[in-house]
């Protein structure tokens, strides 16, 4: 099962953190993780073996949202910062709406994020 992981600035510890709190799942389950970029980097300093795409702002949500239309990408967490403006919002608003089309399941923040482990893990 392939997850895709995105994280705006603001919001890559909280990724990091909640990678670390579902690392069994991600093993027990043989999850592959893709990422943009930066979110990554951080990932993977973590810890976590990662397929980096490029950043965000340079075609990373682009290039997930290419691989949920594919049929590649089975899951997405995402998590945005509410509270800041992006400059590539056009990109995340296809990614979503990929998501809809393609019945992909997507959390964009941490409390959706466990229940979809909690699915995948049971």
């Amino acid at each position: 099962m392939e997850i895709a992981i995105i994280a705006h600035d603001g919001k890559k510890a909280e990724m990091v953190q909640f990678l670390n709190e579902n690392a069994k799942i991600l093993h027990r389950n043989e999850i592959s993780l893709v990422s943009t970029g930066t979110t990554g980097n951080k990932v993977e300093k973590a810890g976590f073996q990662v397929t980096k795409l490029l950043s965000g702002p340079v075609g990373g949500d682009a290039q997930i949202a290419a691989r949920v239309a594919e049929g590649k990408c089975q899951m997405i967490i995402f998590f945005r910062d509410p509270l800041e403006k992006h400059p590539h919002e056009p990109d995340i608003s296809m990614l979503m709406r990929l998501c809809d089309v393609h019945n992909v399941p997507l959390a964009t923040n941490p409390a959706t994020g466990t229940m979809l482990f909690q699915a995948i893990g049971a």
